[in-house]
């Protein structure tokens, strides 16, 4: 589902009560939440599976983010993650994100989220596997 030309992928989501605090807005540490919750669905997406990575000794993590907050929601708003992203480097990938309240396409949030992956002894080492995913998804070509 692609609200956004700017984003590549993207998901629906609604605030809950439950993520807001005493002022009556999402909490800032529930942003990054959403963030991880779009890039998790991005991957599952175009075949990366993180729990078949783990089993292998290989773990994906978050090394920067970087989240400038634009506009609040509040309970009850609807909105859209979307990701886009980037090869920052040999072993570096970048998400580029962005949250879109609905239905206006007010900008509520603007991410970069940088990731790796670590190999058992805890080595940077993105898996063939996902590089070749991250290479042809870029390029337009079905995996």
């Amino acid at each position: 589902m692609n609200e956004s030309s700017a984003s590549a992928f993207s998901v629906v989501m609604v605030v809950r009560d439950y993520e807001c605090d005493l002022q009556g807005v999402v909490n800032n540490a529930v942003y990054q939440h959403y963030l991880e919750h779009a890039r998790h669905e991005f991957l599952k997406s175009i075949g990366v599976d993180f729990a078949a990575y783990t089993e292998q000794g290989i773990n994906m993590v978050v090394v920067r983010a970087e989240l400038d907050y634009k506009r609040p929601l509040r309970p009850g708003d609807e909105f859209f993650v979307g990701v886009r992203v980037e090869r920052e480097s040999r072993l570096r990938i970048a998400f580029l994100q962005e949250i879109r309240r609905l239905p206006d396409h007010a900008i509520i949030l603007k991410a970069r989220i940088v990731g790796t992956a670590l190999d058992a002894r805890g080595r940077p080492r993105l898996p063939k596997e996902v590089e070749r995913i991250l290479k042809s998804w870029a390029s337009g070509v079905e995996v």
